[in-house]
């Protein structure tokens, strides 16, 4: 995937997450790429590391990775902030 389709990806990755996983979290627009992007990063490495597929395109399957990997950033983000 090209840098724009990352970007969109992550857009619809990271508001996703943040719909299924409200709270008081950071930023706005650039912060939910940020997440959705990191998210399909870190989701597709647990993804791999247990065998299940990674995020290889922009399929259904890559965005389900990507929310369940945007969705333990931002739980793990607020455990640490407190």
């Amino acid at each position: 995937m090209g840098i724009l389709s990352w970007i969109v990806f992550g857009l619809i990755a990271g508001a996703v997450a943040k719909f299924l996983h409200p709270g008081n979290d950071p930023g706005g627009f650039l912060v939910t790429i940020i997440i959705g992007v990191l998210g399909a990063v870190v989701g597709g490495f647990i993804a791999s590391m247990l065998g299940m597929g990674t995020v290889d395109g922009f399929n259904l399957g890559s965005l389900g990775i990507a929310i369940l990997g945007a969705i333990l950033l931002l739980f793990l983000y607020r455990k640490l902030r407190g």
